[in-house]
């Protein structure tokens, strides 16, 4: 659909404003026609589906435009020119650059005032208002494209491309005085009708959790802050990338799919190549591999990889999840605590002006230094107990007496981090490393310097929540190949998360590794702490969710 016109006037547009017949986004609809489903599922459709009332009307205007020769879904380029928010901004100091624009976007609103309307365009930056005269756009005797097209074929949804100059209303909205309109893309579906009043309330909001992470394509469209927390995790990722480059990190890509699960203590995802014919895992963790190159000889290396846990699911975890993992050659843990201070502040002042932020209305700074607090010193603060040296059963019978739940399976290294996760990680509210885990917990990690029963191990808390996890890393093959050991007995009792042995990577390690620090970080639990939100599901576009039932 495409029409033409001259210019307007001012006066003309405002004059207009006196009307109100408003078409809002979405009507109230009701069953219909049963229709089939085009591509029938077991989990999105039944081989029929009920059609709305809006949903026939939409599909008989697209009827009626196909019938008057105008296609609802052209291939041709959009010459965009601005977007709303750059005309919304720009305008006022530097009119002159807007003689001549194009817009295009979402017709979210459209008020029909006889020969004038006006109309609300969104756009990826936000919103603007287009003025539409009729004798405008339609110059010429035939306005059927104002009257019958504008008016009656164009619904809340479609997507238009307007052309024509800027100009503001007398009641001094700036607006996009249209000349010419383009169909570019006809909605079938109402969009959810979210309404908001003069003093900000609003109404029948698409706010159900499980319609926004399945319909997220509608989420960002009705819903405003939707898409801000997604545009900053872009940046957050952006700029911890750009630390690292000029830091003279190498980003690197490592296998998804992998012979043996390493790297970290999860349940994995199992699947099967068949050319091959043998089986598989989606990867738990990327630092093997990683590791491997330091061995190859990079100074510095990282990688922001997807991995795949098969474990529960609640408001922090996520079976595919976003991860960044770095390794720098020469250095160790104490190093990585400081680099990842600097890095953190940087990241935050440049997200949101300041190395100051409020999560669930608490204040946190992220301004250096971090309090550093070993991790059987946290838990006997918070406890009262004193687990150096402890055998497993002591370990467990200390679990028991406070209350803390262990499973049989459990070796030492997990009933201490039951322990800690049960009473420690709920008081870590200031960005806190807690440090110099036992070796039980750490079987990639070297053995500390003044303590052999611990190892050189910080994960860093930020509002009870881990948001990293690193290592002075174990570069001795012959202790590696032990601790795998150790794994495997664990994994003889039960324990399904226990570590795989990677003789590979021993071997690797047997040609030599330099002294090493790596670290990993959580980049979807960094997102949330750094845009305010308590579900993880907030910050990934398409979380994992049960399949739909049918419609």
């Amino acid at each position: 659909m495409e029409w033409a016109g001259g210019a307007g006037s001012k006066t003309n547009a405002n004059a207009a404003v006196r009307h109100d017949k408003i078409l809002e986004v979405g009507k109230d609809t009701a069953p219909a026609i049963a229709r089939p489903c085009a591509e029938p599922s077991p989990y999105l459709c039944s081989m029929e589906r009920q059609l709305s009332e809006q949903e026939q009307f939409r599909r008989q205007a697209l009827a009626d435009l196909r019938a008057i020769g105008l296609d609802p879904y052209p291939a041709a380029e959009v010459p965009v020119t601005h977007l709303a928010e750059g005309i919304l901004n720009g305008y006022p100091s530097n009119p002159e650059a807007f003689t001549e624009v194009c817009v295009a976007g979402r017709l979210m609103a459209k008020r029909i005032m006889g020969k004038a309307s006006f109309a609300s365009i969104q756009d990826s930056s936000g919103r603007i208002q287009a003025y539409v005269n009729r004798d405008e756009v339609c110059p010429g005797e035939d306005k059927s494209l104002y009257n019958d097209v504008f008016k009656k074929h164009l619904d809340l949804g479609d997507f238009v491309a307007i052309y024509g100059h800027v100009f503001t209303t007398q009641t001094g909205e700036i607006s996009v005085h249209a000349k010419r309109i383009v169909l570019l893309s006809k909605s079938l579906r109402p969009l959810p009708t979210v309404k908001k009043d003069a003093d900000g309330t609003v109404y029948d909001s698409f706010s159900d959790p499980e319609l926004r992470y399945r319909q997220r394509y509608v989420d960002l469209v009705v819903n405003e802050g939707v898409r801000d927390v997604f545009v900053k995790r872009s940046k957050i990722f952006s700029t911890m990338r750009r630390i690292f480059n000029e830091a003279g990190y190498l980003e690197v890509e490592t296998p998804i799919l992998q012979p043996i699960p390493g790297g970290a203590a999860a349940r994995p995802f199992a699947t099967h190549h068949n050319a091959l014919d043998i089986p598989l895992y989606l990867r738990i963790a990327n630092e093997l591999y990683l590791k491997r190159l330091i061995v190859g000889g990079f100074d510095g290396v990282y990688e922001f990889a997807k991995d795949f846990r098969n474990e529960g699911m609640d408001r922090t975890h996520n079976p595919e999840f976003t991860v960044m993992e770095i390794y720098v050659a020469y250095k160790d843990y104490r190093w990585m605590m400081d680099f990842t201070e600097k890095a953190l502040a940087q990241i935050a002042l440049e997200l949101n002006g300041s190395t100051s932020l409020t999560v669930g209305g608490t204040a946190i700074s992220l301004q250096a230094p971090f309090l550093r607090l070993p991790i059987l010193e946290a838990i006997k603060t918070h406890t009262g107990l004193d687990l150096i040296g402890k055998s497993e059963e002591e370990l467990r019978s200390a679990a028991k007496s406070i209350g803390v739940e262990v499973a049989d399976e459990m070796g030492s290294g997990k009933i201490i981090d039951a322990i800690f996760g049960d009473r420690c990680e709920h008081h870590l509210v200031q960005p806190t490393f807690i440090t110099d885990y036992p070796v039980a917990m750490s079987p990639l990690c070297k053995r500390h310097r003044d303590d052999d029963r611990l190892t050189e191990r910080f994960e860093l808390f930020i509002n009870g929540k881990e948001i990293a996890n690193a290592y002075s890393e174990l570069n001795d093959p012959v202790e590696q190949l032990e601790r795998f050991e150790e794994q495997l007995k664990l994994s003889a009792k039960g324990d399904d998360e226990a570590m795989f042995i990677d003789l590979d990577f021993v071997r690797a390690l047997e040609y030599g590794m330099p002294p090493t620090s790596g670290m990993g970080i959580g980049m979807d639990r960094l997102t949330m702490l750094l845009t305010d939100q308590s579900s993880i599901q907030e910050v990934l576009f398409f979380p994992q969710m049960r399949p739909e039932k049918p419609e």
